[in-house]
């Protein structure tokens, strides 16, 4: 027995070996990356091919429709009154506003409108306007008229602008339109659109005789308060 005890010269033992080793494991995750580039290369082919689509009928939809600006004026405007006291102005304002549909293939349904009144940002008056469909290459006359009276304190800058414009009998009214529009193009019906209209006026004040103070009103075009629609940029 005392030879079992000595030094050992024979080939080295191997390790005993694990059992379920990591082996099969590099190859599931070789598996598992290739799946996951398969379903990314599907996704992206797919996002291509819609967007492809999209610019493609959005092409052809401007080749077809060619949209145009719409354009608005203020043709007219006559004030008859314009007086300021006691934090309280007393107005009488009329106003014509064409309103110019120029596209051949659209028609344009104006679902509401307000025009509304300013003076130097203060708010002083407002009507609602009857909705309205325009056919294509038309044009309409909007007439809202405000009269009456609403206290709006103005401040002391404002005080002396206001009795500035009342010494030359020119005063700087600015109209706004509200609007919600929808478009029609043949027999489809698109979703609507809130546009918003700027006019900065220059109206001269009647005398007592109706005639103006050394001025006659100005044709005056209005602006996009916004441009986000590319249709009206």
């Amino acid at each position: 027995m005392s030879h079992l005890n000595g030094s050992y010269y024979g080939p080295a033992i191997p390790p005993p070996r694990k059992v379920g080793g990591g082996g099969g494991g590099g190859c599931l995750s070789c598996c598992c990356g290739c799946i996951f580039d398969c379903i990314l290369g599907i996704i992206c082919k797919i996002l291509t091919t819609i967007i492809v689509i999209v610019v493609i009928v959005g092409l052809l939809f401007w080749l077809i429709v060619r949209p145009n600006v719409l354009k608005f004026h203020v043709t007219d405007a006559a004030l008859n009154q314009f007086s300021y006291a006691n934090n309280t102005l007393r107005y009488d304002l009329a106003l014509n506003i064409s309103v110019r549909n120029p596209n051949r293939r659209v028609g344009i349904y104006y679902d509401s409108v307000e025009a509304v009144a300013l003076y130097q940002d203060v708010r002083f008056a407002s009507r609602t306007l009857e909705p309205f469909f325009q056919h294509s290459k038309n044009t309409t006359l909007l007439s809202p008229v405000f009269k009456g009276q609403r206290v709006a304190p103005l401040s002391a800058e404002q005080g002396s602008k206001l009795e500035e414009e009342k010494g030359s009998g020119v005063y700087s009214i600015d109209a706004k339109l509200f609007m919600t529009v929808r478009f029609k193009f043949w027999w489809f019906k698109m979703g609507s659109v809130k546009p918003k209209i700027r006019c900065d006026l220059h109206v001269p004040l009647k005398s007592s005789n109706g005639t103006h103070h050394d001025a006659a009103f100005r044709d005056t075009e209005c602006g996009w308060d916004y441009k986000r629609w590319w249709w009206f940029h």
